[in-house]
């Protein structure tokens, strides 16, 4: 094919209308092909959308327009580019599908579920989980709000503690695995990641606003999370945000790890985090923190913010 993409770059070394033509075609090809969700702001997939995609990969701090003259560099003619174009646009849509907060549920359960031998990730793009016992061609092809329907109908199952980084409590994955279980063997066929995730989002409301529970019980003791109410936090003081920041300072690495586990098991923090002697350590956390959030403090507050300090990516070490 004469006049295309590959010939425009070649005589003007800038992306003109031919480019910027075949980039909306790939958008739209690997969007098809591998089910990514359309960019924020739209709920469904327009050309609209496939161009804030374009002007995204664009307008990138650091990259920007290198990647149209990185693709073209590599490339012999259209068809070359065609392929090269398809591969960045796939690569982009999936570093911005991982930062979405379904992204990190979708990567939380196919973690889960490669470590289950109960389950098995069917071969090929967009990515489908199924039930090992089910033929291997199995595709499940319904309606999404009965996979919802049926995952409401899981009683005795519920999630108490969700820890946006690190490893998931034990009884989470119970309930994740027990819901996804249920779900598949109902479908009979492989399904989707994405229809997965928005299944146990929507049967856990896990990408809800975060809800805390009650550090400490009227007598003075660590409460228990499971029977304490988890009202919806008020927002943060500064205040809170300073003294949260003070206790920090005060707390060991390994009591930075155990933090977001309060009320897991010693033994069951030590197997997560390979922390020896965690009873040790949990227990002088526990102690530490008694003492530090002062009666006339807002304890919740000082909390909320202490795990909000743990999701904090950790300093680059110096050079």
């Amino acid at each position: 094919m004469t006049g295309g993409a590959y010939e425009e770059l070649s005589q003007t070394g800038e992306p003109g209308p031919k480019t910027l033509e075949l980039l909306l075609r790939m958008v739209h090809q690997v969007r098809r092909a591998s089910g990514f969700p359309p960019p924020e702001g739209y709920t469904q997939w327009s050309d609209d959308a496939a161009c804030d995609v374009i002007t995204a990969m664009l307008t990138r701090e650091g990259a920007g327009q290198k990647f149209v003259t990185a693709c073209f560099a590599l490339a012999i003619s259209d068809a070359t580019l065609e392929r090269l174009f398809l591969a960045s646009i796939k690569n982009f849509l999936i570093d911005e599908a991982k930062k979405t907060p379904r992204g990190k549920l979708r990567r939380r359960i196919a973690r889960l579920m490669s470590e289950d031998t109960s389950f098995r990730r069917r071969p090929g793009s967009p990515p489908r989980w199924a039930l090992s016992c089910l033929p291997e061609d199995a595709v499940w092809q319904g309606d999404l709000d009965d996979l919802i329907a049926e995952a409401s109908r899981v009683d005795g199952v519920g999630i108490t503690r969700w820890n946006h980084s690190g490893p998931t409590p034990r009884k989470t994955v119970h309930a994740l695995m027990t819901v996804l279980t249920r779900v598949l063997r109902h479908a009979q066929g492989a399904v989707r990641e994405e229809d997965l995730a928005k299944v146990l989002e929507s049967r856990f409301g896990l990408l809800a606003p975060a809800r805390f529970t009650t550090l400490f019980a009227d007598d003075g003791t660590l409460a228990d999370p499971a029977e304490t109410d988890t009202a919806a936090a008020p927002s943060d003081s500064t205040g809170a945000s300073g003294e949260a920041e003070d206790i920090w300072q005060r707390l060991t690495a390994d009591e930075r790890q155990l933090l977001p586990y309060l009320d897991e098991d010693a033994h069951h923090a030590a197997q997560l985090l390979e922390i020896g002697q965690a009873q040790a350590v949990l227990a002088g956390l526990k102690a530490k923190l008694r003492l530090a959030l002062s009666q006339d403090s807002d304890r919740e507050a000082a909390m909320r913010a202490l795990l909000r300090r743990c999701e904090d990516p950790s300093p680059e070490p110096p050079l």
